[in-house]
């Protein structure tokens, strides 16, 4: 007890945590641990986290030797938005003979707020700058044709496509020129996010929306990173957010502060009133990818008549997801009566779901039907290829 009680600050712990969380990743946060005595101790520290986590019984069993300073990792995943509230940490310092322990409590409240998830974001980007989108399951798409802004008149150089030759250039100049054209910009990304209760279908602990969020926040950055404009529309049965498109460098910073405070309702949304707000705000043809959820050919129907509207101002993807819940009943053999029901029903939701696709497609509407997990590379690949085919 001596020992453990003759001086005031015998174990020192500073926490070192990111000023916000990623939402849906893991999170590191650090423990600088510091001794002050002159004996080897052993610790057991608890850290306070966040009651989101609903995690009571995290400790780290650990020793220090005298006046050693060591550093204990620890990751956390978050798996909603909001404010998250770190405590206190708690260590029990005891001697090597362990007859006697002294509690230190460290540290002070601290507020840590979760973002839509800017960890996979940064990723992509960087795979974006340094073109290797290919190595996490980015599609490359030839170019076809010149869907593509003129940029200036050059020389003719072997190997370049002799139906870009300029023939007035190459009169005038005496020697062939051709026509050099860059990749077209400034068109309109716009991510629609719907905010009703079908969105509310948790994945990996995970809701739909949450998904949607990050991979609105991925798309927005990589049409930035495109030269091209971001945009943002939620709807619901009442409320709607609006973030109009611009091609700032800083405007993922509006986009991702607007998506951090969605929040899905447990109504249906109404399609009209996303109808009246892209014709209110969004005037120049653009690209809608439409992140919601059917469940039913029914509940696909109800709406159809205001997605074709939209189509036919812009250029609609609708994305919704599969159930992968249900692989391992689409798999299984059944054995008894009520299991080739049990599939029976999961063969049935499995076929709507392909002939929602049938449709939608024949109404001239593009369609993403993905596994949650996958969303943000289907999207981006489904936005390579129209940008590539001249689409948009």
């Amino acid at each position: 007890m001596l020992l453990l009680f003759r001086i005031n600050d015998g174990i020192q712990i500073e926490r070192i945590a990111p000023k916000r969380l990623s939402n849906g990743d893991q999170n590191k946060i650090t423990l600088t641990i510091s001794s002050s005595y002159v004996f080897r101790c052993k610790l057991e520290i608890i850290e306070e986290l966040p009651p989101q986590f609903q995690i009571r019984d995290f400790n780290i069993i650990t020793g220090l030797k005298p006046g050693e300073q060591k550093k204990k990792t620890y990751e956390v995943r978050p798996t909603e938005r909001g404010v998250y509230n770190f405590g206190c940490t708690v260590c029990f310092a005891e001697t090597m003979f362990g007859i006697a322990r002294r509690k230190y409590i460290t540290g002070k409240n601290m507020d840590v707020p979760v973002y839509p998830s800017f960890i996979q974001m940064r990723k992509f980007e960087l795979y974006a700058i340094s073109n290797r989108l290919t190595d996490i399951g980015i599609k490359k798409i030839r170019r076809i044709g010149h869907t593509m802004e003129f940029d200036q008149i050059r020389n003719y150089v072997p190997g370049d496509d002799i139906r870009s030759i300029n023939w007035k250039a190459t009169a005038r100049a005496n020697q062939l020129m051709i026509n050099q054209y860059q990749d077209e910009k400034s068109q309109q990304v716009i991510n629609v996010i719907d905010m009703g209760r079908v969105m509310k279908m948790p994945f990996d602990e995970l809701h739909l929306l949450d998904y949607a969020i990050n991979t609105s926040l991925v798309i927005s950055n990589i049409a930035l990173l495109k030269e091209d404009k971001a945009g943002l529309v939620t709807f619901s049965n009442n409320d709607s957010t609006v973030v109009l498109p611009q091609k700032k460098r800083t405007h993922i910073q509006r986009i991702q502060e607007a998506l951090y405070n969605l929040e899905a309702n447990f109504l249906e949304s109404d399609y009209e009133r996303l109808l009246i707000s892209l014709r209110t705000h969004i005037k120049q043809r653009s690209l809608i990818l439409l992140y919601t959820n059917f469940e039913t050919y029914s509940g696909m129907e109800r709406h159809l008549p205001y997605l074709q509207h939209v189509a036919k101002d812009h250029l609609l993807v609708t994305v919704f997801f599969e159930n992968t819940e249900m692989s391992s009943l689409l798999e299984m053999e059944p054995k008894t009566v009520g299991e080739i029901y049990t599939k029976t029903i999961a063969e049935q939701f499995s076929y709507e779901k392909k002939q929602i696709v049938k449709t939608l497609n024949q109404r001239g509407i593009h369609t993403i039907l993905t596994p949650p997990k996958e969303l943000s590379v289907n999207a981006i690949n489904k936005y390579l290829e129209l940008k590539a085919r001249g689409l948009i």
